[in-house]
């Protein structure tokens, strides 16, 4: 469904894309994470494991980038993930402010029989793409997180000042 916002022909362009990418990538994470209820896990917490399993132990900031998720919500899903067993915190040896977490043997159990079907579901997913249309949606998506990264690193560029 079109925008029904009144502004410039671009304006609703941006808006009418912007709905469209919100939705498809609400539907999508839906859609490849429904499983994972099976399995006693949260998106954020697969996420936890899953990134741990694959780059090591990091600490929960470098987790919380990962992921995408604030630090403050990543507590707690650490908290309940390390109740289950699944990993464990230790404090940084030359940095006591840092701590980091590990894959325990259980973390890791769960995540090498979970990794299989998530990927399944995801290849799922995008089966309603032909592969040179995931090729385009992989280009592009990659391209506008990286102008929006650019964008950041130039506060003024491409933004309303107050005042304007």
């Amino acid at each position: 469904m079109p925008t029904r916002y009144s502004g410039s022909v671009e304006e609703r362009t941006a808006l009418d894309a912007y709905i469209k990418l919100w939705r498809a990538a609400h539907a999508v994470e839906v859609a490849a994470n429904r499983h994972l209820g099976d399995h006693g896990l949260t998106t954020s917490q697969f996420g936890v494991i899953e990134a741990l399993y694959h780059l090591g132990p990091l600490s929960q900031r470098q987790l919380a980038d990962k992921i995408l998720r604030s630090s403050g919500n990543l507590t707690m899903v650490i908290d309940n993930l390390e109740r289950d067993g699944l990993v464990r915190r230790e404090r940084d040896a030359q940095d006591r402010r840092v701590v980091n977490v590990f894959l325990t043997e259980a973390g890791e159990a769960l995540v090498s029989r979970v990794l299989p079907t998530h990927v399944r579901g995801i290849r799922e997913v995008f089966g309603v793409l032909d592969p040179a249309e995931v090729a385009q949606l992989a280009a592009l998506a990659r391209k506008l997180g990286l102008g929006l990264r650019e964008v950041e690193r130039t506060p003024t560029r491409g933004r309303v000042r107050q005042g304007d």
